[in-house]
């Protein structure tokens, strides 16, 4: 039994919406990847970490673990964690919620487009 094994039968059956991949919320906007792996890194080895860069991603990160029991871990530890004064946010990422987001998103932007384009054309024909 090496201790693979024995870790995964103190928890075999894990949560279903447990991932690898965590979404983190609620950073401090200046914080650096530098910062991350150190805060992340205490729980397991870490595979990549993706920091928002955008305007509407900013304060952000995903944090891909190597095993998802440190992933888990991550989270039991680090939910709430105060850093440089605001208290971390962490799901496990779950691609359908995200993309139905992103539709949705997208789905705004063009109605916002039709409309202007109504309302141009309304204005060209003189129409109220």
């Amino acid at each position: 039994m090496g201790e693979y094994s024995s870790r995964k039968g103190i928890n075999s059956r894990l949560p279903p919406e447990v991932n690898r991949i965590l979404y983190v919320r609620n950073l401090p906007f200046k914080i650096t990847s530098e910062e991350l792996y150190e805060i992340f890194g205490k729980y397991g080895a870490i595979y990549q970490i993706r920091l928002g860069d955008r305007k509407d991603t900013r304060g952000t990160a995903f944090v891909v673990y190597e095993d998802i029991y440190d992933a888990k871990a991550a989270v039991d530890h680090l939910s709430g964690f105060n850093v440089g004064g605001r208290y971390l946010v962490l799901l496990y990422y779950q691609p359908a919620k995200f993309e139905k987001r992103e539709q949705t998103e997208q789905k705004q932007k063009e109605l916002e487009e039709l409309r202007k384009s109504v309302k141009k054309k309304k204005a060209e024909l003189g129409i109220e």
